[in-house]
């Protein structure tokens, strides 16, 4: 697939590293030279450096021969402009465009093919994010929680922790324990290693868990894997942008709430938008205001300021100050594996968050959600399954005669709105949406073959 990316920053450059990884033509378009350079240095990709909305500079990547377009610019109006002008000039089939002003995004007469903008889909980082923590909060103790089928299911990432019932045990404990509960667990990451689970494997403290269940069963799967963790009452959170502002407005009607932004002007912006949250001047850094909030009474401190080392400084004295759990918002992707884990509870990466939602309209075959796991190096698939038992290679097989990729496991089936946890003797049938997770995301374009439709599909 010809690929066209416009923004070289960290998503674009995180979604070139994916693609370029899958045997894609990728071209990537963007004013900073340096940025281009170190891309095509480490990537085997093709790079033009202009204004990504310029015809001549579109031109001189061969916009016409595109299959896609991904607009991912710092900036909106370019990234709708470029979209318009390749639809106009070069009938581009796909069209998507990273927006994140809710100006734009409130009005959607704005957008589409039969007028306004032709953008076929629009990503928002700030509504990725905030639906992510939003997550995080409403299951205290996860490290990441991913829905698929419309929430039906659910993917959770748990850290094992002494005291939790299956800590120590064999996984085919679970079912004896808690024997109306249908999960499984996907993968187990050990030291980083990763372990693909059996019924004699043992959860051991510290492990990093991904299991499957349905959106009813989680917090009790939860609960086995580490101490029941109390339900968050109070939030605090550190800036005031558009992430800050969402999240406040997300969680206010069910949550005790306070906002702190530096800003004056936001401040008094925020103050008249929020209904119920706490809005307070100031600077996180400052130990005094957060001792003065009762910081020590504080269930989750969220830092989602535009500044990783502001967002960093401010959740490590909050949590020595005594906040139970702290989030914290981090841009740079070389910072999350370093400070996670540690003192700071979750660190939440826009890039990883967004390049999921991309990834989904990538992908071959009838993918209809995709997340990016583990920085990237994991993957998680929402595929559904077409054809018959002559043109498919998944549809009428049990699932353990289906020849799955190394790593790769199937967690669950979504038929007619059931939720069906995998298991050997079950059968796919057509128009199943088949829920796979992948510990090495290198074996997707397999995983995307297995669904394919042969010829002899009518």
């Amino acid at each position: 697939m010809k690929i066209l990316i416009l923004g070289a920053g960290q998503v674009g450059g995180t979604l070139a590293e994916n693609l370029a990884s899958e045997a894609n033509d990728i071209t990537v378009i963007d004013t900073d030279a340096v940025r281009l350079r170190e891309l095509q240095d480490r990537l085997d990709i093709r790079t033009v450096q202009g204004m990504a909305s310029y015809p001549s500079v579109l031109s001189q990547a061969n916009a016409e021969d595109a299959d896609m377009l991904i607009a991912v610019t710092n900036s909106d109006e370019t990234n709708m402009v470029a979209c318009q002008i390749a639809s106009i000039l070069y009938s581009t089939p796909k069209l998507i465009s990273r927006v994140r002003a809710s100006a734009y995004l409130s009005n959607k007469k704005l957008f589409g093919r039969e007028g306004g903008f032709p953008i076929d889909v629009m990503i928002s980082p700030e509504h990725l994010v905030t639906r992510h923590i939003t997550r995080l909060v409403e299951y205290p103790g996860a490290l990441q929680v991913l829905e698929f089928s419309k929430g039906l299911v659910r993917l959770v990432a748990i850290r094992a922790t002494e005291g939790g019932p299956l800590v120590g045990r064999e996984l085919s404990y679970f079912r004896l324990h808690m024997p109306k509960i249908d999960t499984r667990v996907a993968a187990i990451f050990r030291k980083d290693h990763a372990i693909m689970p059996k019924g004699n494997t043992v959860i051991e403290d510290g492990d990093e868990v991904f299991f499957i269940a349905g959106a009813d069963h989680i917090r009790s799967v939860m609960s086995e894997l580490q101490p029941l963790v109390k339900t968050y009452k109070r939030i605090f959170i550190c800036g005031g942008g558009n992430i800050g502002q969402r999240l406040a407005y997300t969680l206010e009607d069910r949550y005790q709430v306070k906002l702190l932004e530096r800003d004056h002007d936001r401040c008094v912006l925020l103050s008249e938008g929020l209904r119920k949250t706490v809005v307070l001047e100031g600077n996180a850094a400052d130990k005094d205001i957060l001792l003065e909030e009762n910081i020590e009474n504080t269930d989750v401190f969220i830092a989602v300021t535009n500044d990783d080392e502001a967002n960093i400084m401010a959740s490590l004295l909050a949590k020595r100050l005594g906040a139970r759990k702290v989030f914290t918002l981090i841009n740079n992707p070389d910072y999350v594996d370093l400070i996670q884990g540690g003192e700071i509870d979750v660190a939440i990466s826009p890039q990883q968050t967004t390049i999921g939602s991309l990834l989904t309209h990538v992908r071959r075959g009838d993918v209809v959600n995709v997340h990016s796991l583990r920085r990237g190096a994991a993957e998680a698939i929402e595929a559904i399954a077409h054809g018959d038992h002559r043109s498919s290679k998944v549809v009428g097989k049990r699932l353990d005669e289906i020849d799955l990729p190394k790593g790769a496991t199937i967690g669950a089936i979504v038929r007619h709105n059931e939720v069906l946890i995998a298991h050997d003797h079950l059968r796919v049938q057509p128009d199943d949406h088949v829920i796979l997770f992948l510990v090495d995301k290198s074996r997707v374009r397999e995983v995307e073959k297995l669904f394919a439709v042969g010829l002899t599909f009518f």
